[in-house]
C-alpha cells in the first residue's frame, strides 16, 4: 500500500483537531451508528476540559488505496517539545492558519521546525465560516512568514486550500464553499511525497512512548531504513550511547483510531513495538548484527523551573494516596521518560526536586495530572532560567501578542510596559487592537490575570520563546501583601465579616485552615496575620441572632495557574486530590520573623562589602 506521513501543525485553537475529526468521518473510520463527540482525538480529561491538545496523536486513514498517517500535534507554545519530536516522523505538513487571527507566535515556531526538516508544506486557511474572515490578508502574512524563515523556492510553491473544519469542507478558492474535504485529501496525495525507501540494516527512531498495564511500554516511531518483523532480535541504541539487546514481541501499524497487529513493517511505516523494555524517546531501534544510531532528536531546552516538595502541612495525608518524597521522585522520573521537554534534578538544600519545563501551563498540566492520580505535594514559585552568555547575565525573552478591545489598548500597553515589555507592532483588527511585544519570560508571570481584569475578561494573550537576551532589570511581581491565618481551625462568618476591610479573602466560612495558610490578599503592602476563627462573645443581654445579618463578599477562587502566578518566593501552593491551598513556606509566625531578620542582615552585610 502507498503511504503518506503528514503532521498537522498550527497555533493553538486554529482548528487542527476539529479538522482531523471531519477527515476521520469522511473516510468512514467510524461506524454509521457510532456516536461521535466533538474533538474526538482530545481524549484526555484535561484536553477536553481546557479545549487544547496536550499530547500528539497518531492515526491513519485510507484514501484511494493510500494509507495517510496523520499526526495531530499540540498548538500551545508550552507543548512545543511534543511538536518537535513527532515532526521527525513526517514527510509533509498541513499548516493551518485561522482565517481571522492569521499567523501567530506558535505558527512561526512550528513552521520553522518543519522547514528546517525540509518537510513539504500545504497551507490551509481554516475557519472560513467566520463572518470576520480575511483570507487574502492572512495569506499575505503566511507568505511573509515563509520568506522571513528563509524558505527555499520549492517550499514557497506551497498549495493553498480554504477550509471550514467545523463544517467539513475544503476548496481551492476563497470564494467557494467546498462539498467535502476531498480537495485536501487529493492535495496530500499529489504534493506530499511518499517515504523514501532505503534498503539496509534496520533503523527506527522512537518518537513517542505509550504505556499499557498489560504489556508495559509501547515504542512508537518511524522506520527510516530496512524493515522489522515480529520476534526479530534488535538493539536499542540510547541517547547516552548505551546499547541493549531486545526482542520484538508484538508489532503494530496504525489504522483509524487504533492499532492493527502485523507480522512486518517496512521502511516509511509508522509502527508501534511491544517488548522493548527500558526504551526511551529518541532511542534508535537498530539491526542486531549491524546497529547504527540515527541523529538525536533535538529539542529546545526549558525556560522555567519550579520546586516540588512532599507535603508537610498540618493536613498532610488526609486526601492523597501518594504522599512521600519517594512517591514524588518516582512519579517525576517517570514523567521525564515520556516528556522530552521536561527535566528533573535534586534541589540542593531541600528535600525536594527542581523541575524544568517550557512554561507555567506546561508545568501546571503535570501538576494537575499528578493531583488526579492521587498525589499530594507542594510546589514553589515559578522561576525563569538565567544563563551566562559572553560573560553577561541573560534571560529568556518572548514574543507576546495581546488582542484587546480598542478602548483597553492603552491600559494593556501600560500593564505590559511595567513588566519590561516593549511594544513592537500595533494593528487594528475589526474593533480590536493586536499588540505585539518583546517581553522577558519573568514578565509573563501574573500578566494574564492583570490583562483580563483591565479588559473586563476580553483580553487574549499568546506568547512564544524568542531568544536569550541580556538581563532586563527588576520586575515588580505582587505589590500587596497577604492575609495569613493565625491558628488552626474553621473560619467563622463573624470573624470574616469584621476583617473584610483588610482585603479580599480566598476562603469562606466553615472552611478548615491552619496556621501560616494564606487566606487572602492584603489591601496594603506587607503581610498581616489574622484570627479568622474569632467568635462573638455572648451575654445574657444579647443573643446570637440579635445583630444585623452578616453579608460576606464571596471569596476569590484561583485556578492552579493563577495561584502559581500569585505566590511569592517565600510561599508554596499545597496540592491534594481535592484541595489547593496557598501557604507560607515557614508556617510559624515567630520563625518567619527570625528568618526575615536574618535575611535582611545578610543583605546589609553583602551591601557593606
Amino acid at each position: 500500500m502507498n503511504i503518506r506521513n503528514v503532521a498537522i501543525i498550527a497555533h493553538v485553537d486554529h482548528g487542527k483537531t476539529t479538522l482531523v475529526d471531519k477527515l476521520l468521518m469522511q473516510c468512514r473510520v467510524f461506524r454509521e451508528n457510532q456516536e461521535i463527540r466533538e474533538c474526538f482525538l482530545d481524549s484526555g480529561d484535561l484536553e477536553r476540559e481546557r479545549g487544547i491538545t496536550i499530547l500528539a496523536k497518531n492515526i491513519a486513514i485510507s484514501y484511494r488505496d493510500t494509507r495517510i498517517n496523520l499526526i495531530d500535534t499540540p498548538g500551545h507554545a508550552d507543548f512545543g517539545g511534543e511538536v518537535e519530536r513527532v515532526l521527525k516522523m513526517a514527510d509533509g505538513v498541513l499548516l493551518l492558519v485561522d482565517s481571522f487571527e492569521g499567523a501567530m507566535p506558535q505558527t512561526r515556531f512550528v513552521l520553522q521546525k518543519a522547514l528546517e526538516l525540509e518537510l513539504v508544506p500545504i497551507v490551509v486557511i481554516n475557519k472560513m465560516d467566520r463572518p470576520n474572515r480575511r483570507p487574502s490578508e492572512v495569506l499575505d502574512e503566511v507568505y511573509d512568514l515563509f520568506i522571513d524563515l528563509n524558505a527555499n523556492d520549492e517550499q514557497l510553491e506551497f498549495p493553498v486550500l480554504y477550509a471550514s473544519g467545523r463544517n467539513g469542507w475544503a476548496s481551492a478558492s476563497p470564494a467557494d464553499d467546498g462539498a467535502d474535504l476531498s480537495p485536501l485529501l487529493d492535495a496530500i496525495l499529489e504534493r506530499i511525497p511518499p517515504p523514501e525507501y532505503r534498503e539496509g540494516p534496520l533503523q527506527m527512531q522512537v518518537s513517542t512512548i505509550a504505556y499499557s498495564e498489560y504489556v508495559g511500554r509501547i515504542a512508537i516511531g518511524r522506520i527510516f531504513r530496512g524493515s522489522i518483523e515480529q520476534n526479530d532480535q534488535v538493539v536499542l541504541l540510547g541517547r547516552d550511547g548505551s546499547s541493549e539487546k531486545s526482542t520484538v514481541r508484538e508489532l503494530y501499524t496504525f489504522e483509524g483510531l487504533g492499532r492493527t497487529r502485523v507480522e512486518r513493517a517496512d521502511c516509511g511505516d509508522i509502527c508501534a513495538i511491544v517488548g522493548l523494555e527500558g526504551v526511551e524517546i529518541g532511542d534508535t531501534v537498530a539491526d542486531a548484527e549491524s546497529p547504527e544510531p540515527l541523529p538525536l532528536i533535538r529539542v529546545d531546552g526549558p525556560t522555567m523551573s519550579m520546586l516540588f516538595l512532599a507535603n508537610n502541612s498540618p493536613f498532610y495525608g488526609e486526601e492523597g494516596r501518594y504522599v512521600t518524597g519517594r512517591h514524588l521522585r518516582e512519579r517525576l522520573l517517570r514523567e521525564t521518560e515520556s516528556n522530552v521537554a521536561l527535566r528533573m534534578e535534586e534541589a540542593p538544600g531541600t528535600e525536594g526536586f527542581k523541575v524544568y519545563g517550557r512554561g507555567i501551563l506546561h508545568l501546571s498540566i503535570l501538576i494537575e495530572n499528578m493531583r488526579r492520580e492521587g498525589y499530594e505535594f507542594q510546589v514553589g514559585q515559578p522561576r525563569v532560567i538565567f544563563k551566562e552568555i559572553d560573560g553577561q547575565k541573560s534571560e529568556p525573552v518572548e514574543t507576546l501578542i495581546v488582542d484587546v478591545p480598542s478602548e483597553s489598548a492603552g491600559k494593556a500597553i501600560e500593564a505590559v510596559s511595567k513588566k519590561r515589555g516593549e511594544l513592537r507592532r500595533m494593528d487594528t483588527l475589526g474593533g480590536r487592537q493586536r499588540l505585539e511585544f518583546s517581553i522577558p519570560s519573568r514578565g509573563l508571570i501574573g500578566l494574564r490575570t492583570r490583562l483580563l481584569n483591565l479588559s473586563a475578561g476580553e483580553a487574549v494573550m499568546h506568547h512564544r520563546f524568542h531568544q536569550y537576551e541580556p538581563f532586563k532589570g527588576p520586575i515588580p511581581h505582587r505589590t500587596n501583601g497577604v492575609l495569613i491565618s493565625m491558628q488552626d481551625g474553621e473560619a467563622v462568618s463573624y470573624a470574616l465579616d469584621g476583617l473584610q476591610s483588610r482585603g479580599r479573602f480566598f476562603i469562606g466560612p466553615g472552611e478548615r485552615v491552619y496556621e501560616g495558610q494564606v487566606v487572602g490578599e492584603n489591601n496594603r503592602e506587607g503581610d498581616l496575620v489574622l484570627n479568622v476563627q474569632k467568635t462573638k462573645k455572648l451575654t445574657n443581654m444579647r443573643a446570637a441572632g440579635s445583630e444585623d445579618a452578616i453579608r460576606l463578599v464571596p471569596p476569590v477562587r484561583f485556578s492552579l495557574e493563577e495561584a502559581l502566578e500569585f505566590i511569592n518566593e517565600d510561599e508554596l501552593v499545597e496540592i491534594t486530590p481535592r484541595s489547593m491551598r496557598m501557604r507560607k513556606t515557614i508556617l510559624d509566625e515567630n520563625r518567619r520573623k527570625k528568618d526575615e531578620n536574618l535575611r535582611r542582615g545578610l543583605e546589609i552585610s553583602a551591601a557593606g562589602c
